[in-house]
């Protein structure tokens, strides 16, 4: 480090995902900025700290921010120059002296169904209930248990098939794999092909779910968006700022994938229309056609599923996220 030298801190979460996306983050900081010096600065937040609550609670609203307020403490107290968050995780508010500055290239939205392989045994007195490749949330029998921490992907589950059960569960990518592995009362869970991607993880064509750290027997299937429609941000990474921040409004300019903030400010317009927050029961993808925004979106929140698609204009996502927002609520 030359005398001098500016030093940026990015703040991030100390889990593996959060700090892969970090670290992603910061290289490309520093391939745009070889002037400055990048640190990554690790902070605990409220979510971290509560593994073992339920993040689905059926009629009740869990604090805002549980995954992102300490990060931005830290911005507001100039401890910390530039946080990198998951999108899905960021409230739709922000707090006054702060903004979303850029989105990086977003990532693939689609979820993944990961399930005990029909082949494989642990032992001779293993019967625990198993799938062949390629299974689809139609053909889970009734019954079948799909732990998930997410309302919009519950909401959803039992959508295909009231019969299912679908319990809280929580822990890393690697936890609830293993989670799955061993117990006996779990079939099947759900986690975002972006994050497993991220850690190194991967799908293959055959179905198989390869990268250090899976437990044998586990099989994985990518969910077409017909049949899981993602939550607001999801495969997206954002970079929050301060406001009046010249430096970090140079930074988040050069970083900034303009389809996809295009893209999540609609879907977070729809969001904050219809009075939510990351685990309200609502799902929505905007996509970039030409100058124009695709949007799809569903609602779960005053009764059975409500669904509605439309396309806008790419130079005004807002106001196609409120307008869903009114048509579905």
């Amino acid at each position: 480090m030359t005398p001098n030298q500016r030093t940026i801190r990015i703040a991030t979460r100390g889990s593996a995902l959060a700090l892969a996306q970090s670290n992603m983050i910061m290289a490309q900081c520093q391939a745009a900025f070889p002037q400055w010096r990048f640190e990554i600065k690790i902070i605990k937040t409220t979510g971290d700290k509560l593994q073992t609550a339920p993040m689905a609670q059926e009629g009740q609203s869990l604090p805002k921010g549980l995954f992102t307020k300490e990060l931005e403490v830290a911005l507001l107290a100039h401890t910390a120059d530039l946080a990198v968050h998951s999108l899905k995780d960021l409230p739709t508010e922000l707090p006054a002296g702060l903004k979303l500055g850029a989105t990086a290239k977003r990532a693939d939205v689609r979820d993944v169904l990961i399930y005990r392989d029909s082949n494989f045994r642990a032992g001779p007195g293993d019967n625990r209930r198993r799938f062949a490749p390629g299974l689809k949330l139609a053909d889970l029998p009734g019954g079948a248990v799909v732990a998930t921490s997410s309302t919009r992907r519950k909401a959803q589950l039992l959508t295909v098939n009231a019969a299912l059960k679908a319990p809280d569960i929580r822990g890393n990518v690697v936890t609830r794999m293993q989670k799955l592995a061993e117990r006996e009362e779990m079939d099947a869970t759900m986690l975002a092909l972006a994050g497993i991607t991220r850690l190194k993880f991967s799908v293959t064509p055959a179905g198989q779910l390869l990268g250090q750290g899976v437990p044998q027997g586990l099989l994985a299937t990518v969910l077409g968006l017909d049949e899981m429609l993602p939550c607001v941000g999801q495969g997206a990474i954002g970079l929050e700022i301060r406001e009046n921040d010249a430096e970090m409004d140079e930074l988040c300019a050069r970083l900034n994938d303009h389809h996809t903030l295009q893209c999540v400010r609609a879907e977070r317009a729809f969001l904050a229309g219809m009075g939510g927050g990351c685990q309200s029961p609502v799902a929505a993808y905007a996509e970039v056609m030409g100058d124009q925004l695709r949007m799809r979106a569903l609602s779960f929140a005053s009764g059975p599923i409500r669904r509605a698609e439309s396309v806008g204009t790419l130079a005004d996502p807002m106001q196609l996220g409120l307008d869903m927002a009114v048509r579905l609520k």
